[in-house]
């Protein structure tokens, strides 16, 4: 009987190593794993290369992880923000490598990892710094630059609900980049709110097949001081 299902956060992230590179789901706050998160920080993994959107927010999540001082490298779209001390204090000392990495093209890099493809080529970035040292090519007389895929050991992503053979559903822009990380990644742990019976969500509703999960572990849904809920 396939069942994906760990009892704990622990348990689900007790094997991840040492130089690892983790892919975390979320934008700015919406749809980061803030348990797995945790749960890392707390499982003590360090020299790690994350990928995210964006370098954390205040002093919690990402921020949280990248303050251990366990973070080698972190690979984003958005390091800086009113909230970005932690990363804006680490960079600035030198404790911290920094790739920046346009939104889309991070998205289809961790999109070409998961589809198998040796990489791609975009216009983004051309003639910047972050052309520097890549491979150019001219097609149809417009310039593009050469892209490689983003490949994870983990990925940790915030899902709605999941079901035992590792099915999810999001809630809204909590989805963001959970589905193309599952793919990308050898490993890819899921926290959900829900754990809900096979069949219960509708194959067509299905975001991320359980083909790309390796373990689901449910966590409480905690309310917000504004009412609502994290996403």
């Amino acid at each position: 009987m396939i069942d994906k299902q760990v009892a704990s956060v622990a348990q689900a992230l007790h094997d991840i190593q040492d130089g690892s590179t983790v892919l975390i789901g979320g934008f700015g706050t919406a749809g980061i794993p803030f348990e797995l998160i945790d749960g890392l920080i707390e499982q003590g993994a360090r020299d790690l290369t994350v990928v995210n959107n964006n370098a954390g927010n205040g002093d919690q999540g990402l921020a949280a992880l990248l303050k251990t001082g366990r973070v080698r490298k972190i690979i984003c779209s958005f390091p800086r923000q009113a909230d970005s001390w932690v990363f804006d204090d680490l960079y600035r000392s030198g404790r911290i490598e920094l790739e920046l990495v346009p939104q889309g093209n991070l998205a289809e890099r961790l999109r070409a990892a998961g589809a198998g493809l040796g990489g791609f080529f975009c216009p983004t970035g051309y003639g910047t710094e972050l052309a520097k040292g890549k491979e150019t090519r001219q097609i149809n007389g417009r310039w593009y630059v050469f892209e490689e895929p983003i490949r994870g050991d983990v990925a940790l992503i915030k899902a709605e609900r999941g079901d035992r053979w590792g099915n999810l559903t999001y809630r809204k822009a909590a989805r963001n980049f959970g589905p193309v990380m599952a793919t990308a990644a050898r490993t890819t742990i899921a926290s959900v709110f829900d754990v809900v019976e096979l069949g219960a969500i509708d194959p067509e509703a299905v975001v991320t097949p359980g083909i790309h999960v390796n373990r689901i572990v449910q966590v409480p849904r905690v309310k917000t001081q504004a009412g609502g809920f994290k996403a």
